[in-house]
Protein backbone atom coordinates (compact mmCIF):
# COMPACT_ATOMS: atom_id res chain seq x y z
CA UNK A 1 0.00 0.00 0.00
CA UNK A 2 1.11 3.46 -0.35
CA UNK A 3 1.54 4.56 3.03
CA UNK A 4 2.03 8.34 4.33
CA UNK A 5 3.31 8.97 7.90
CA UNK A 6 3.22 12.41 8.60
CA UNK A 7 5.74 13.59 11.81
CA UNK A 8 9.04 12.01 12.00
CA UNK A 9 9.46 11.98 15.70
CA UNK A 10 9.73 8.04 17.33
CA UNK A 11 6.10 7.48 17.15
CA UNK A 12 6.28 8.52 12.96
CA UNK A 13 9.03 6.33 12.57
CA UNK A 14 8.40 3.31 14.53
CA UNK A 15 4.96 3.23 12.53
CA UNK A 16 6.88 3.99 9.32
CA UNK A 17 9.34 0.96 9.64
CA UNK A 18 6.89 -1.38 10.73
CA UNK A 19 4.70 -0.74 7.54
CA UNK A 20 8.02 -0.31 5.08
CA UNK A 21 8.82 -3.91 6.81
CA UNK A 22 5.73 -5.26 5.54
CA UNK A 23 6.63 -4.07 1.73
CA UNK A 24 4.35 -0.60 1.75
CA UNK A 25 5.61 2.15 -0.05
CA UNK A 26 6.36 4.88 2.72
CA UNK A 27 7.01 8.71 2.84
CA UNK A 28 7.50 10.18 6.10
CA UNK A 29 6.11 13.78 5.45
CA UNK A 30 8.33 16.37 8.24
CA UNK A 31 7.12 20.01 8.38
CA UNK A 32 10.37 20.68 10.03
CA UNK A 33 14.01 21.21 8.25
CA UNK A 34 15.24 18.48 10.58
CA UNK A 35 13.50 14.93 11.52
CA UNK A 36 12.87 13.62 15.35
CA UNK A 37 11.01 16.41 16.65
CA UNK A 38 11.77 16.81 20.46
CA UNK A 39 13.54 13.80 20.01
CA UNK A 40 16.47 15.96 18.97
CA UNK A 41 20.36 16.68 20.09
CA UNK A 42 20.65 20.45 19.79
CA UNK A 43 24.67 21.50 18.79
CA UNK A 44 26.29 24.80 20.02
CA UNK A 45 30.06 25.50 20.23
CA UNK A 46 31.04 21.79 20.86
CA UNK A 47 28.42 20.94 23.15
CA UNK A 48 25.57 19.33 22.67
CA UNK A 49 22.36 18.56 25.37
CA UNK A 50 18.60 17.05 23.93
CA UNK A 51 15.93 18.70 23.96
CA UNK A 52 12.98 16.36 24.80
CA UNK A 53 13.29 13.30 26.37
CA UNK A 54 16.59 12.41 28.80
CA UNK A 55 15.94 9.52 30.93
CA UNK A 56 14.50 6.72 28.73
CA UNK A 57 12.10 4.00 30.77
CA UNK A 58 11.74 0.16 29.22
CA UNK A 59 14.76 0.16 26.63
CA UNK A 60 16.61 -2.99 27.99
CA UNK A 61 16.78 -5.97 25.85
CA UNK A 62 13.24 -7.58 26.89
CA UNK A 63 11.64 -4.35 27.91
CA UNK A 64 8.74 -2.91 26.12
CA UNK A 65 10.69 -0.22 24.30
CA UNK A 66 13.97 -2.32 23.85
CA UNK A 67 11.63 -5.51 22.17
CA UNK A 68 10.78 -2.60 19.69
CA UNK A 69 13.48 -1.37 18.37
CA UNK A 70 15.03 -4.78 18.20
CA UNK A 71 12.13 -5.91 16.68
CA UNK A 72 13.17 -2.88 13.96
CA UNK A 73 16.60 -3.97 13.32
CA UNK A 74 17.72 -0.63 14.89
CA UNK A 75 18.62 -1.73 18.58
CA UNK A 76 22.31 -2.53 17.58
CA UNK A 77 22.94 0.47 15.89
CA UNK A 78 23.19 2.73 19.53
CA UNK A 79 24.42 2.65 22.83
CA UNK A 80 22.60 3.04 26.10
CA UNK A 81 23.82 3.76 29.97
CA UNK A 82 22.10 2.71 32.36
CA UNK A 83 21.02 5.88 35.22
CA UNK A 84 18.71 6.98 37.88
CA UNK A 85 17.77 9.66 39.39
CA UNK A 86 18.29 11.97 42.87
CA UNK A 87 15.67 13.48 44.29
CA UNK A 88 16.30 16.63 46.98
CA UNK A 89 13.28 17.58 48.95
CA UNK A 90 13.03 21.27 51.10
CA UNK A 91 13.81 19.29 54.22
CA UNK A 92 15.45 16.07 53.19
CA UNK A 93 17.74 14.32 50.29
CA UNK A 94 16.93 10.89 49.18
CA UNK A 95 20.18 9.73 47.82
CA UNK A 96 21.53 6.37 46.44
CA UNK A 97 23.24 4.98 48.94
CA UNK A 98 27.22 4.03 48.10
CA UNK A 99 27.05 0.44 49.17
CA UNK A 100 24.27 -1.36 46.97
CA UNK A 101 21.05 -2.37 50.13
CA UNK A 102 19.17 -3.79 47.69
CA UNK A 103 15.93 -2.74 45.31
CA UNK A 104 13.71 -1.44 48.46
CA UNK A 105 16.34 0.58 50.12
CA UNK A 106 14.68 3.52 49.30
CA UNK A 107 11.72 2.03 51.88
CA UNK A 108 14.04 1.80 54.75
CA UNK A 109 15.52 4.99 54.30
CA UNK A 110 11.88 6.56 54.48
CA UNK A 111 11.13 4.52 57.58
CA UNK A 112 14.28 6.51 59.14
CA UNK A 113 13.14 9.73 58.28
CA UNK A 114 9.41 8.89 58.99
CA UNK A 115 9.69 6.34 61.80
CA UNK A 116 5.67 7.15 62.99
CA UNK A 117 4.58 6.74 59.32
CA UNK A 118 6.44 2.82 59.19
CA UNK A 119 2.80 0.97 58.99
CA UNK A 120 1.86 2.83 56.22
CA UNK A 121 5.09 3.14 54.24
CA UNK A 122 5.09 -0.88 54.67
CA UNK A 123 1.60 -0.99 53.15
CA UNK A 124 2.74 1.10 50.21
CA UNK A 125 5.84 -1.22 49.20
CA UNK A 126 2.94 -4.45 49.57
CA UNK A 127 1.08 -2.69 47.16
CA UNK A 128 3.63 -1.45 45.01
CA UNK A 129 4.51 -5.07 44.47
CA UNK A 130 1.34 -6.28 43.30
CA UNK A 131 0.95 -3.29 41.06
CA UNK A 132 4.51 -3.84 39.45
CA UNK A 133 3.68 -7.56 39.10
CA UNK A 134 0.40 -6.53 37.25
CA UNK A 135 2.46 -4.52 35.03
CA UNK A 136 5.15 -7.24 34.37
CA UNK A 137 1.79 -9.61 33.62
CA UNK A 138 0.64 -6.91 31.12
CA UNK A 139 3.76 -6.49 29.34
CA UNK A 140 4.60 -10.17 28.91
CA UNK A 141 0.74 -11.20 27.88
CA UNK A 142 0.87 -8.00 25.24
CA UNK A 143 4.41 -9.84 23.44
CA UNK A 144 2.95 -13.15 23.41
CA UNK A 145 0.85 -15.34 20.72
CA UNK A 146 -1.93 -18.17 21.28
CA UNK A 147 -2.29 -20.08 24.37
CA UNK A 148 0.81 -18.33 26.10
CA UNK A 149 -1.14 -15.46 26.02
CA UNK A 150 -4.44 -16.15 26.98
CA UNK A 151 -2.89 -17.93 30.02
CA UNK A 152 -0.77 -14.28 30.61
CA UNK A 153 -4.02 -12.56 30.17
CA UNK A 154 -5.47 -14.62 32.75
CA UNK A 155 -2.98 -14.74 35.15
CA UNK A 156 -2.72 -10.51 34.99
CA UNK A 157 -6.52 -10.74 35.48
CA UNK A 158 -6.30 -12.68 38.63
CA UNK A 159 -3.61 -10.32 39.72
CA UNK A 160 -5.92 -7.54 39.70
CA UNK A 161 -8.81 -8.93 41.39
CA UNK A 162 -7.30 -7.08 44.76
CA UNK A 163 -6.58 -4.45 43.70
CA UNK A 164 -10.35 -3.58 42.32
CA UNK A 165 -11.26 -2.09 45.60
CA UNK A 166 -8.78 0.94 44.88
CA UNK A 167 -9.07 1.14 41.44
CA UNK A 168 -11.33 4.27 41.22
CA UNK A 169 -9.17 5.89 44.07
CA UNK A 170 -6.78 9.11 43.27
CA UNK A 171 -3.21 9.51 43.93
CA UNK A 172 -4.36 12.15 47.22
CA UNK A 173 -7.11 9.55 48.71
CA UNK A 174 -4.61 6.84 48.11
CA UNK A 175 -1.71 8.78 50.44
CA UNK A 176 -4.38 10.13 52.49
CA UNK A 177 -4.92 6.88 53.40
CA UNK A 178 -1.50 5.60 53.93
CA UNK A 179 0.49 8.43 55.14
CA UNK A 180 -0.51 11.78 58.00
CA UNK A 181 2.53 13.67 56.76
CA UNK A 182 2.43 16.11 53.62
CA UNK A 183 6.17 15.36 53.02
CA UNK A 184 5.96 12.22 52.46
CA UNK A 185 3.04 11.95 50.35
CA UNK A 186 5.14 14.62 48.53
CA UNK A 187 7.44 11.92 48.02
CA UNK A 188 5.56 9.71 45.51
CA UNK A 189 2.98 12.58 44.21
CA UNK A 190 5.68 14.92 43.43
CA UNK A 191 6.55 13.64 39.69
CA UNK A 192 3.11 14.65 39.44
CA UNK A 193 3.90 18.29 39.03
CA UNK A 194 6.18 17.00 35.78
CA UNK A 195 2.83 15.69 34.21
CA UNK A 196 0.97 19.49 36.09
CA UNK A 197 -1.59 16.79 36.84
CA UNK A 198 -3.41 17.69 40.48
CA UNK A 199 -2.38 13.96 42.57
CA UNK A 200 -6.55 14.23 43.13
CA UNK A 201 -7.06 13.55 39.73
CA UNK A 202 -4.24 10.88 39.21
CA UNK A 203 -5.25 7.35 39.29
CA UNK A 204 -3.99 6.25 42.68
CA UNK A 205 -2.18 2.90 41.54
CA UNK A 206 -0.56 4.59 38.86
CA UNK A 207 2.03 5.47 41.55
CA UNK A 208 4.23 2.51 41.76
CA UNK A 209 4.70 3.15 37.54
CA UNK A 210 5.90 6.55 38.03
CA UNK A 211 7.93 5.84 40.78
CA UNK A 212 9.95 2.52 40.19
CA UNK A 213 12.84 1.80 42.48
CA UNK A 214 14.95 1.07 39.65
CA UNK A 215 14.49 4.81 38.59
CA UNK A 216 16.46 5.05 41.93
CA UNK A 217 19.49 2.90 41.76
CA UNK A 218 20.56 1.93 38.54
CA UNK A 219 22.36 -1.33 40.33
CA UNK A 220 18.88 -2.66 41.30
CA UNK A 221 18.34 -5.76 38.21
CA UNK A 222 16.48 -4.89 35.27
CA UNK A 223 15.26 -8.11 35.07
CA UNK A 224 13.71 -7.68 39.28
CA UNK A 225 10.15 -6.71 37.29
CA UNK A 226 9.12 -6.12 40.51
CA UNK A 227 10.92 -3.07 41.17
CA UNK A 228 10.35 -1.96 37.90
CA UNK A 229 11.46 -1.31 34.13
CA UNK A 230 14.78 0.11 33.94
CA UNK A 231 16.50 3.63 32.77
CA UNK A 232 18.92 5.06 30.70
CA UNK A 233 20.72 7.57 28.88
CA UNK A 234 21.34 7.16 24.92
CA UNK A 235 25.24 7.63 24.41
CA UNK A 236 25.78 11.06 22.17
CA UNK A 237 22.00 11.66 22.21
CA UNK A 238 18.65 10.81 21.36
CA UNK A 239 19.49 11.76 18.33
CA UNK A 240 21.29 8.93 17.68
CA UNK A 241 17.90 6.78 17.38
CA UNK A 242 16.29 9.06 15.04
CA UNK A 243 19.55 8.84 12.57
CA UNK A 244 19.17 4.85 13.22
CA UNK A 245 15.50 4.65 12.47
CA UNK A 246 16.45 7.28 9.39
CA UNK A 247 18.80 4.96 8.34
CA UNK A 248 16.90 1.71 8.71
CA UNK A 249 13.86 2.83 6.93
CA UNK A 250 16.07 4.12 3.77
CA UNK A 251 17.18 0.63 4.01
CA UNK A 252 13.60 -0.88 3.83
CA UNK A 253 12.81 1.57 0.61
CA UNK A 254 10.74 4.14 2.73
CA UNK A 255 11.69 8.05 2.09
CA UNK A 256 12.09 10.93 4.53
CA UNK A 257 10.95 14.48 3.24
CA UNK A 258 11.52 17.40 4.98
CA UNK A 259 10.54 21.10 4.93
CA UNK A 260 7.29 19.08 3.48
CA UNK A 261 4.52 20.29 5.89
CA UNK A 262 1.09 18.71 4.94
CA UNK A 263 -1.85 21.44 4.21
CA UNK A 264 -4.25 19.19 4.01
CA UNK A 265 -5.70 15.71 4.66
CA UNK A 266 -8.37 14.59 1.53
CA UNK A 267 -11.05 12.76 2.18
CA UNK A 268 -13.56 11.58 -0.39
CA UNK A 269 -16.36 9.21 1.27
CA UNK A 270 -15.17 8.79 4.10
CA UNK A 271 -12.04 7.68 3.16
CA UNK A 272 -8.66 8.96 2.98
CA UNK A 273 -7.24 9.36 -0.66
CA UNK A 274 -4.05 11.39 0.09
CA UNK A 275 -2.48 14.36 1.21
CA UNK A 276 -1.65 17.87 -0.12
CA UNK A 277 1.93 19.33 0.34
CA UNK A 278 1.40 22.76 -0.78
CA UNK A 279 0.04 22.51 -4.32
CA UNK A 280 0.96 18.89 -4.82
CA UNK A 281 -1.22 16.06 -3.94
CA UNK A 282 0.57 13.02 -3.49
CA UNK A 283 -2.20 9.69 -3.23
CA UNK A 284 -2.01 6.81 -0.19
CA UNK A 285 -4.19 4.35 0.80
CA UNK A 286 -2.88 4.38 4.18
CA UNK A 287 -2.33 7.71 6.57
CA UNK A 288 -0.91 7.99 9.80
CA UNK A 289 -0.63 11.11 11.85
CA UNK A 290 1.30 12.13 14.41
CA UNK A 291 1.68 15.41 16.10
CA UNK A 292 -0.98 17.87 17.82
CA UNK A 293 -4.73 16.35 17.90
CA UNK A 294 -6.04 19.64 17.26
CA UNK A 295 -3.57 20.68 14.15
CA UNK A 296 -4.08 17.06 12.85
CA UNK A 297 -8.18 16.81 12.52
CA UNK A 298 -9.40 19.99 12.59
CA UNK A 299 -6.73 21.81 10.68
CA UNK A 300 -5.77 18.94 8.07
CA UNK A 301 -9.01 16.82 8.50
CA UNK A 302 -11.83 19.35 8.82
CA UNK A 303 -14.44 18.48 11.58
CA UNK A 304 -16.77 17.71 8.95
CA UNK A 305 -15.32 14.34 8.19
CA UNK A 306 -15.56 13.42 12.18
CA UNK A 307 -18.35 11.91 14.38
CA UNK A 308 -18.95 14.43 17.17
CA UNK A 309 -17.61 11.92 19.73
CA UNK A 310 -14.26 11.89 18.48
CA UNK A 311 -14.56 16.43 17.67
CA UNK A 312 -15.52 15.78 21.41
CA UNK A 313 -12.56 13.20 22.54
CA UNK A 314 -10.17 16.15 20.81
CA UNK A 315 -11.91 19.25 22.09
CA UNK A 316 -11.85 17.94 25.50
CA UNK A 317 -8.31 16.26 25.61
CA UNK A 318 -6.59 17.31 28.75
CA UNK A 319 -2.57 18.76 27.94
CA UNK A 320 0.10 19.27 29.78
CA UNK A 321 1.81 22.05 30.13
CA UNK A 322 5.61 23.06 28.55
CA UNK A 323 9.17 23.64 30.11
CA UNK A 324 11.62 26.77 30.84
CA UNK A 325 14.91 24.89 29.52
CA UNK A 326 18.05 26.61 29.50
CA UNK A 327 21.15 24.56 28.30
CA UNK A 328 24.45 25.76 29.58
CA UNK A 329 28.07 24.55 28.26
CA UNK A 330 30.18 24.81 31.65
CA UNK A 331 34.50 24.81 32.16
CA UNK A 332 33.98 22.82 35.70
CA UNK A 333 32.88 19.61 36.81
CA UNK A 334 29.64 19.63 39.12
CA UNK A 335 30.15 16.22 40.49
CA UNK A 336 30.54 17.50 43.63
CA UNK A 337 27.71 18.98 43.83
CA UNK A 338 25.45 16.05 42.29
CA UNK A 339 25.73 12.53 42.73
CA UNK A 340 23.90 11.15 39.64
CA UNK A 341 23.60 12.58 36.02
CA UNK A 342 19.86 13.66 36.82
CA UNK A 343 18.08 15.09 40.17
CA UNK A 344 14.86 16.23 40.25
CA UNK A 345 14.94 19.53 43.02
CA UNK A 346 11.31 19.09 44.41
CA UNK A 347 10.90 23.27 45.86
CA UNK A 348 7.50 22.46 47.00
CA UNK A 349 5.70 19.86 49.16
CA UNK A 350 2.08 21.47 48.10
CA UNK A 351 1.86 19.54 44.59
CA UNK A 352 -1.91 20.21 44.09
CA UNK A 353 -1.38 23.99 44.63
CA UNK A 354 1.16 24.16 41.84
CA UNK A 355 -0.35 22.54 39.55
CA UNK A 356 -3.11 25.10 39.44
CA UNK A 357 -0.88 28.29 39.87
CA UNK A 358 0.73 26.51 36.83
CA UNK A 359 -2.34 25.99 34.65
CA UNK A 360 -3.08 29.46 35.39
CA UNK A 361 -0.40 30.75 33.95
CA UNK A 362 1.72 32.01 37.04
CA UNK A 363 5.03 31.09 36.83
CA UNK A 364 6.91 30.05 40.17
CA UNK A 365 10.40 30.89 38.93
CA UNK A 366 11.88 28.02 40.02
CA UNK A 367 11.00 27.86 43.34
CA UNK A 368 8.35 24.85 43.04
CA UNK A 369 11.32 22.87 42.22
CA UNK A 370 13.27 21.89 38.99
CA UNK A 371 15.52 19.39 37.56
CA UNK A 372 19.62 19.08 36.45
CA UNK A 373 20.99 16.89 34.12
CA UNK A 374 24.77 16.50 33.19
CA UNK A 375 24.60 14.64 30.04
CA UNK A 376 28.72 14.71 29.56
CA UNK A 377 29.14 12.40 32.33
CA UNK A 378 27.68 9.44 30.31
CA UNK A 379 28.52 10.92 26.61
CA UNK A 380 31.73 12.53 27.35
CA UNK A 381 31.29 13.88 23.12
CA UNK A 382 28.92 16.22 24.43
CA UNK A 383 31.20 18.38 25.65
CA UNK A 384 34.45 19.66 24.41
CA UNK A 385 37.66 17.88 26.52
CA UNK A 386 37.31 19.53 30.22
CA UNK A 387 33.93 20.87 30.27
CA UNK A 388 30.47 20.07 30.81
CA UNK A 389 27.28 20.01 29.37
CA UNK A 390 24.20 20.69 31.72
CA UNK A 391 20.45 20.66 31.07
CA UNK A 392 18.64 23.21 34.15
CA UNK A 393 14.60 22.82 33.11
CA UNK A 394 11.31 23.01 35.21
CA UNK A 395 7.33 22.97 34.03
CA UNK A 396 6.27 25.75 33.03
CA UNK A 397 2.71 27.22 31.63
CA UNK A 398 2.36 27.36 27.96
CA UNK A 399 1.60 30.78 28.36
CA UNK A 400 2.19 32.92 30.97
CA UNK A 401 -0.22 35.74 32.86
CA UNK A 402 1.68 38.46 32.89
CA UNK A 403 3.56 39.42 29.57
CA UNK A 404 5.01 36.61 26.31
CA UNK A 405 7.81 34.33 26.88
CA UNK A 406 9.86 35.68 23.98
CA UNK A 407 9.36 39.08 26.11
CA UNK A 408 10.92 37.62 29.54
CA UNK A 409 13.16 35.01 28.15
CA UNK A 410 16.40 36.03 29.64
CA UNK A 411 14.65 37.02 33.14
CA UNK A 412 13.12 34.14 33.53
CA UNK A 413 15.74 32.11 32.34
CA UNK A 414 18.66 34.38 34.97
CA UNK A 415 15.94 33.59 37.88
CA UNK A 416 15.72 29.62 36.83
CA UNK A 417 19.42 29.39 37.18
CA UNK A 418 20.00 31.73 40.10
CA UNK A 419 17.32 28.85 41.83
CA UNK A 420 19.69 26.22 39.90
CA UNK A 421 23.24 27.55 41.62
CA UNK A 422 21.48 27.27 45.26
CA UNK A 423 22.37 23.84 44.49
CA UNK A 424 25.27 23.57 42.17
CA UNK A 425 27.31 27.13 42.69
CA UNK A 426 28.73 28.87 39.29
CA UNK A 427 26.50 27.97 37.10
CA UNK A 428 25.82 31.79 35.41
CA UNK A 429 29.77 32.53 36.29
CA UNK A 430 31.18 29.72 34.07
CA UNK A 431 29.30 29.07 31.92
CA UNK A 432 31.30 29.21 28.35
CA UNK A 433 27.71 29.21 26.32
CA UNK A 434 23.84 29.66 27.67
CA UNK A 435 21.06 28.68 25.16
CA UNK A 436 16.99 29.42 26.52
CA UNK A 437 14.29 27.24 25.46
CA UNK A 438 11.07 28.62 26.37
CA UNK A 439 7.31 27.45 25.74
CA UNK A 440 7.44 29.72 22.53
CA UNK A 441 10.39 28.21 21.12
CA UNK A 442 8.72 25.15 22.04
CA UNK A 443 5.53 25.89 20.33
CA UNK A 444 7.74 27.11 16.92
CA UNK A 445 9.69 24.03 16.92
CA UNK A 446 6.71 21.72 17.52
CA UNK A 447 4.81 23.50 15.13
CA UNK A 448 1.75 23.30 18.05
CA UNK A 449 -0.39 25.99 18.96
CA UNK A 450 -0.36 24.76 22.48
CA UNK A 451 3.02 23.49 23.80
CA UNK A 452 2.27 20.69 25.80
CA UNK A 453 6.08 18.77 27.11
CA UNK A 454 4.48 15.53 27.70
CA UNK A 455 1.49 15.43 25.30
CA UNK A 456 -2.24 14.10 27.00
CA UNK A 457 -2.32 15.00 30.67
CA UNK A 458 -2.97 11.54 32.51
CA UNK A 459 -6.18 12.61 33.91
CA UNK A 460 -8.68 10.14 35.48
CA UNK A 461 -11.31 8.90 33.88
CA UNK A 462 -9.76 10.47 30.57
CA UNK A 463 -8.04 9.08 27.50
CA UNK A 464 -5.44 10.36 24.52
CA UNK A 465 -7.74 10.33 21.25
CA UNK A 466 -8.04 6.66 19.89
CA UNK A 467 -5.67 5.80 17.06
CA UNK A 468 -8.21 4.83 15.04
CA UNK A 469 -10.45 7.43 13.53
CA UNK A 470 -13.70 7.95 12.03
CA UNK A 471 -12.12 8.03 8.55
CA UNK A 472 -11.44 4.77 6.85
CA UNK A 473 -7.40 4.54 6.38
CA UNK A 474 -6.68 7.45 8.68
CA UNK A 475 -4.69 6.63 11.85
CA UNK A 476 -3.85 8.90 15.31
CA UNK A 477 -0.43 8.18 16.57
CA UNK A 478 1.68 10.17 19.21
CA UNK A 479 1.96 11.67 22.51
CA UNK A 480 -1.39 13.27 22.16
CA UNK A 481 -3.01 9.89 20.99
CA UNK A 482 -4.32 6.82 23.66
CA UNK A 483 -0.56 5.74 23.88
CA UNK A 484 -0.12 9.10 26.28
CA UNK A 485 3.43 10.40 26.03
CA UNK A 486 7.25 10.05 26.92
CA UNK A 487 9.03 8.23 24.25
CA UNK A 488 8.67 4.67 25.46
CA UNK A 489 4.71 5.27 25.35
CA UNK A 490 4.42 6.59 21.85
CA UNK A 491 7.22 3.94 20.58
CA UNK A 492 5.05 1.44 22.11
CA UNK A 493 1.71 2.98 21.18
CA UNK A 494 2.47 3.35 16.93
CA UNK A 495 3.29 -0.77 17.42
CA UNK A 496 -0.27 -1.03 18.32
CA UNK A 497 -1.78 1.27 16.05
CA UNK A 498 -0.11 -0.39 13.05
CA UNK A 499 -1.22 -4.15 14.80
CA UNK A 500 -4.09 -2.37 14.60
CA UNK A 501 -4.12 -1.13 11.00
CA UNK A 502 -2.93 -4.87 9.83
CA UNK A 503 -6.22 -6.35 11.64
CA UNK A 504 -8.26 -3.56 10.06
CA UNK A 505 -6.73 -3.77 6.34
CA UNK A 506 -7.68 -7.95 6.40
Amino acid sequence: MKTIVIGSGMSGLTAALYCAREGNQVTVFEQGGDIGGVTATMERDGFRWDIGPLNLEGFAPGEPAGRILSDLGVYGSIRLVREDRGASYPDFTITRPAEYKGPYWRRDELKKLFPDEAPGIDRYYRLFGRVSSLMRLAREAEWSYGIVKILRTARMYAALIPLLPKLKWSAARLTDRLFKSEKLKAVFTSMLADFVVRPSEFIGLGLPAINPETAYDRRIPFADGASGMSYHCVVDGCRTIVDAMAARLKELGGSIRISSPVTDIVVESGRVTGVKCGDEFIPADLIIASGGARETFFGLVGKEHLTAEYIERVETLPLMESVLMVQLGIDFDPAKYQDSALRYYIGTYAIEEAVDELRSGHYHRGRDGFLIYVPSWNSPGMAPSGMHAVTVYTVAPDRLDEGTWDERREELADELLAAAEKVMPGLREHAKVRVVLTPDDFRRITHLSRHAFGGFAPVMGREGVPHRTPVRGLYFIGAQSASGGGIGNVVQGARRAYAMIARDMR
